[in-house]
């Protein structure tokens, strides 16, 4: 509905390829993509699931296998030709994303997905303290759980960098900001309360958040 403009996609990190955010664009839209993963085997994965596929014969996306942080995220994008103006930009990294969306200048999305952590309240403006080598994937318990940003901490930040909160996905954690330069008559901004309102998210504030809410998270 905003239109397909520059026909390119960042999507910091994605997995083992399959299923990422950036997928059906760079498979079934004609799309260039400049695809990041912190791990050497989701990216050996990703090149071989592309290079499978006849739409990416001759125009393959570029996947890096890079370990994301707020000094090098911009010379990561320039290196792999990701400048400018792009369509979309994805970031789910469970971890640093706050500090790692703060820091992008290199590229200008017109529209964001992010991953928020949902079972933080919507009322906390919270992120991790930044450690450039967090892994929440080596915690125990539910120290899994201490990681990430809360929707409001992401709203501010995005706010600040021109963008406005359209809207979520079913289960709420994965959420659209558009640019204010586009289509404010077809998406207008809507509240944290109606992206919280479903039922994963529910059970997430109400089982999971008492866990980790005491953990030292910043606010900001």
């Amino acid at each position: 509905m905003i239109g397909m403009k520059t026909k390119k996609v960042v999507e910091i990190c994605i997995g083992n390829g399959e299923e990422c955010m950036a997928t059906n664009l760079v498979l079934n839209h004609g799309y260039q993509g400049f695809l990041f993963d912190g791990s050497e085997h989701n990216v050996e994965h990703a090149n071989r699931f592309f290079k499978s596929k006849k739409d990416c014969l001759l125009t393959p996306p570029s996947v890096e296998s890079a370990w994301i942080t707020k000094d090098n995220v911009n010379d990561l994008l320039r290196n792999i030709g990701a400048q400018g103006e792009v369509d979309l930009l994805s970031l789910d990294i469970d971890g640093n994303d706050y500090y790692i969306w703060e820091a992008i200048n290199e590229i200008n999305p017109r529209l964001c997905v992010f991953e928020t952590h949902d079972i933080v309240p919507g009322d906390l403006s919270i992120t991790i303290p930044y450690e450039e080598n967090f892994n929440w994937k080596t915690k125990e318990g539910a120290e899994p759980d201490f990681r990430s940003v809360s929707l409001l901490a992401m709203k501010k930040l995005s706010e600040r960098k021109g963008y406005r909160l359209i809207g979520a996905h079913k289960h709420g954690f994965n959420v659209f900001f558009l640019r204010n330069d586009i289509s404010q008559d077809i998406f207008p901004e809507v509240s944290i309360d109606h992206i919280h309102n479903n039922l994963w998210t529910k059970v997430g504030q109400q089982q999971r958040w008492p866990l980790v809410k005491d953990k030292p998270w910043v606010k900001v």
